[in-house]
């Protein structure tokens, strides 16, 4: 599940940004009658999708062509249909190359075809759904399985993530509880601790993120418990404690050595320390892993404190070829941010609104309605980002921000105050966006 918020892991969703779910599924048998000659021809672009030789020498390319080389032999083995569409999503999202969910979408359109209303075949579905940003699509698929199936932990999961993204938050809370009832396990603890965190309980979430690492001790993946540790250093991050968030990276990194989203968080700590030539080290190597918005944007702001105009300049670029490929969203707060072609921020945010919403779609849109000079807009789309009470540097800055010019000046300038004392680094990016 995806934590970093300004991102996308969420994500984003990033991871988000999303997580790889290790939740429970429901027993089915390994083949399935074969399908008619002529559904099987239909399938053609499906194969060559699903059977496509992976780029790169990493362990889950090796894994995919080991799954490949066994369904060669095994072509209607239903689980091993699954997990090589499971193994694309991995490579797709350790990549940050959205055109391998093509290939996990058609290992889908086998396991389906193979078994149809197969639970395995449709959490597959739900979860391609879910990376591509098709929310509702991922929401529809998951609710089918638990009707049928009430007792599958992955689709609830699945469920609750596209509730938090669509901005429905009782229903993700609902569907996380349900998740954890069946399996109290990292996946489902994972999702708790961030829906505490969303919703103002930092204590609470620091101590149900602990059970999901204790629960993810001991697994082959070591991926899972890196990104709860993420998770944890950047609850500790939002809060102003930068030696525990740094110390919550470096346990990431050595649980998962190389970790991008790790290597990303170093990076916050390094430039809040003002070492900006070490941030532009774990950014770079960061970017060469999984080349995220999020992480272009933090290393041209590393190059500019380093002086390095023309490397920043290169970095911005990035975040905007990215961007407008494959993260209106976090290019939207980049151009707000920045005060920049606010009339494009504008667009994208509004756009991103009709599939997806929440207190960080909101925040968003109200700080691109602020550079706008819209401020009554602002205000009424800021006060909706702070309905849960998310303890979230960002939201709060720009909460006061909007207040003081609404007339809340008092109330405005104490939000403001307590976002810069959360987020050291929040001044520094004022600074550059007021040079701009």
């Amino acid at each position: 599940m995806r934590f970093l918020v300004v991102i996308s892991l969420i994500a984003v969703i990033a991871f988000a940004g999303c997580k790889k779910d290790e939740a429970k599924t429901n027993p089915t048998p390994n083949t399935a009658t074969p399908a008619a000659a002529t559904d099987e021809l239909d399938l053609d672009t499906s194969y060559a999708l699903a059977l496509s030789e992976p780029t790169g020498d990493k362990v889950v390319d090796t894994t995919i062509i080991a799954l490949q080389e066994r369904l060669s032999t095994q072509p209607k083995h239903l689980d091993s249909w699954i997990a090589l569409g499971r193994s694309w999503i991995q490579k797709a999202r350790r990549s940050a190359d959205e055109g391998f969910y093509l290939s996990a979408n058609a290992c889908a359109d086998i396991a389906e075809k193979l078994s149809p209303g197969n639970p395995l075949a449709l959490n597959l579905r739900a979860i391609v759904k879910l990376n591509e940003h098709d929310f509702a699509g991922a929401r529809d698929v998951a609710a089918r399985i638990t009707k049928e199936f009430p007792e599958d932990a992955m689709a609830w999961g699945t469920m609750s993530d596209a509730e938090i993204e669509l901005g429905n938050y009782d229903a993700a809370t609902d569907a996380a509880q349900k998740m954890l009832d069946i399996k109290p396990n990292l996946p489902s603890y994972s999702r708790a601790a961030y829906l505490k965190w969303l919703h103002g309980d930092l204590a609470g979430a620091k101590e149900v993120i602990a059970s999901a690492f204790d629960a993810g001790r001991g697994h082959k993946d070591k991926e899972p418990s890196a990104f709860v540790l993420v998770d944890a250093a950047t609850f500790f991050w939002k809060q102003g404690d930068v030696s525990g968030a740094e110390a919550g990276f470096d346990m990431a990194l050595k649980e998962f050595p190389g970790f991008a989203p790790a290597l990303v968080g170093k990076a916050r700590v390094a430039l809040a320390k003002g070492q900006p030539k070490v941030a532009i080290t774990l950014l770079e190597q960061a970017w060469s892993k999984r080349p995220l918005v999020e992480t272009a944007w933090l290393l041209g702001d590393a190059k500019t404190a380093a002086g390095d105009a023309a490397g920043a300049k290169a970095a911005y670029a990035n975040v905007v070829r990215t961007g407008k490929l494959s993260d209106a969203k976090t290019l939207a707060a980049f151009y707000a941010t920045r005060n920049e072609h606010i009339d494009e921020a504008l667009a994208l945010i509004d756009g991103e609104a009709k599939t997806r919403g929440g207190v960080f779609v909101d925040d968003i849109r109200a700080w691109a309605l602020f550079r706008a000079g819209r401020f009554d807009e602002a205000r009424k789309f800021s006060d909706r980002a702070m309905r849960l009470g998310t303890p979230d540097p960002t939201i709060l800055f720009h909460a006061g921000s909007i207040q003081i010019k609404t007339g809340d000046e008092a109330a405005g300038r104490a939000l403001v105050q307590r976002a810069l004392k959360m987020n050291p680094l929040l001044a520094a990016t004022v600074a550059l966006a007021e040079g701009n």
